[in-house]
């Protein structure tokens, strides 16, 4: 494994991996899962300085529009636009403003809905609490996700679950290898049917910036 590059791609890789690990053992069920993971993020994100930290983002203010805002080409003005794992509701306010789309989240950390909430106190009833795989949401035109939200297996689940309530799911923004399309494979093996991609240069020179997304048969 490449160290270096497994870290420019994620920066607690280590600890996830661990995470991982122990879920794959037996160690941990879907719910101790969760529970790690939120130990891992949610302290993080709450002392973030920046706007960007607070929504897992080393990048500053520009790099944070740079990478996220290819969302932008997923999407359509006016459209609703629901965030899952929207944490400081960063990428709601970001989405208004860079697509014009009515923006609402999904949180499973009740602390970090609530910094959402205070945040942006005008959609503050647009913020929910859940965690996606059980949550039945209202029916949007467009929901963000990433993969890494659940366990490794329940991912198909994830995916099959959020298009049942919408017209397009967006996978993304994630760092990948340039030379590889690994998440794409993955989600196509499961029988879907990848509707389109976007993706820009990384930093790091071996990665990209990566979204794709699946349209409801």
């Amino acid at each position: 494994m490449d160290e270096e590059l497994e870290a420019a791609k994620e920066g607690a890789w280590r600890e996830t991996a661990e995470i991982d690990a122990a879920y794959e053992r037996g160690e941990l069920d879907d719910e101790g899962w969760h529970a790690a993971v939120a130990a891992l993020v949610v302290p993080a994100y709450l002392a973030a300085g920046t706007a960007p930290g607070g929504s897992g983002s080393s990048r500053d203010a520009a790099g944070w529009e740079y990478a996220r805002s290819l969302l932008a080409e997923a999407v359509v003005p006016g459209q609703r636009f629901l965030d899952i794992g929207c944490a400081n509701g960063l990428l709601m306010e970001s989405m208004a403003a860079w697509a014009g789309v009515e923006p609402y989240g999904l949180e499973i950390s009740p602390e970090l809905a609530e910094l959402a909430r205070r945040r942006l106190p005008r959609w503050a009833d647009r913020i929910w609490i859940g965690n996606a795989l059980e949550w039945e949401p209202h029916r949007f035109e467009t929901v963000r996700t990433g993969l890494d939200y659940v366990p490794r297996p329940r991912r198909h689940e994830l995916v099959e679950h959020l298009l049942d309530h919408c017209d397009r799911l967006v996978v993304g923004v994630f760092n990948e290898e340039r030379e590889k399309r690994s998440l794409e494979t993955e989600v196509g093996s499961w029988g879907f049917a990848v509707a389109g991609r976007t993706e820009r240069l990384h930093p790091h020179p071996r990665l990209a910036y990566r979204a794709f997304w699946l349209n409801a048969k």
